[in-house]
């Protein structure tokens, strides 16, 4: 059923769409608990309270006399025309001049969030600790290689011969004595920073990579060896146990999940005062 908020239409074509978009969440959700009848219910109070949330966010947006510089809606304008739909947002393709109102709203929302938000306070030293020592389980580190690697992959341009013959080639001029990012740069299907892929743990990587560069002690250069992409060879800079990552590595993550947190409560608490102060009625009328 359509919804008026603040004598503003909501059509029940919208209803209807947010109902859609939060069943299967719902009912993926509630599967163990509840009945599909009840699961149904949820999703009509979901989706009700969900389009009066964001109704009442863009009228307080709305509302605020201070306009959205031309050249960042124009600016956000190109950047979306130059997006797939699926990059850029929009659920349907929009004309010129819609584009531009739906941008200005967005602009205006954002800038209200940044103004409910803008007093949180950033957490206390005290707090990042206790939410340290509380929650040690989730920064338990494991086992990780930095390593980096020359790759030739076979694929529909590549032959099994022809990408065998370029890491071989590879191969030699490592035997050379030719570093090991120049080689990388150099003959790599994936140059640039030498081949290095970074610090990474166990399953991040195909199983073929990973047991060949787990198996090697920091400065080990590998052979020859095969993935389902191609031929690699691999060299392993350093190696790291597993473990519980330090309070100094991990306080600004703490502090920035707080915060997160923090802003959270106080979006929270403008939304209740504004829906506190909604007229909502139900029907077209």
């Amino acid at each position: 059923m359509a919804l008026r908020v603040n004598g503003e239409l909501i059509e029940d074509s919208l209803v209807v769409e947010e109902e859609r978009t939060i069943r299967p969440r719902l009912q993926e959700a509630m599967a163990a608990e509840a009945t599909p009848a009840e699961i149904e219910q949820r999703v009509k109070q979901w989706a009700r309270e969900n389009l009066i949330e964001r109704t009442v966010l863009r009228q307080a947006a709305l509302a605020d006399p201070e306009p959205i510089a031309a050249d960042q809606i124009e600016e956000m304008f190109a950047r979306v025309r130059s997006e797939a739909p699926s990059q850029s947002g929009c659920i349907a393709p929009v004309d010129d001049a819609t584009l531009r109102k739906e941008l200005e709203v967005r602009f205006r929302v954002d800038r209200l969030m940044e103004r409910v938000t803008a007093k949180v306070g950033a957490p206390k030293p005290k707090d990042v600790s206790e939410y340290y020592v509380k929650h040690r389980e989730e920064f338990a580190s494991p086992e990780a290689v930095h390593a980096s690697h020359i790759v030739r992959n076979v694929d529909e341009n590549t032959t099994e011969e022809a990408a065998r013959a370029a890491i071989e080639a590879a191969q030699a001029a490592l035997a050379e004595g030719r570093d090991f990012a120049a080689v990388a740069d150099e003959m790599s299907d994936c140059p640039g920073r030498g081949g290095d892929l970074g610090f990474f743990a166990p399953g991040q990587m195909v199983e073929a990579f990973d047991q060949v560069v787990f198996g090697l002690k920091p400065g080990e250069v590998s052979g020859v060896f095969r993935t389902e992409f191609g031929f690699h060879i691999a060299k392993v800079q350093a190696r790291r146990a597993a473990g519980l990552r330090s309070l100094q590595e991990v306080k600004e993550e703490i502090a920035e999940r707080l915060m997160g947190v923090k802003r959270e409560k106080a979006v929270e608490g403008y939304l209740d005062q504004l829906m506190a102060k909604a007229v909502v009625a139900e029907g077209a009328a």
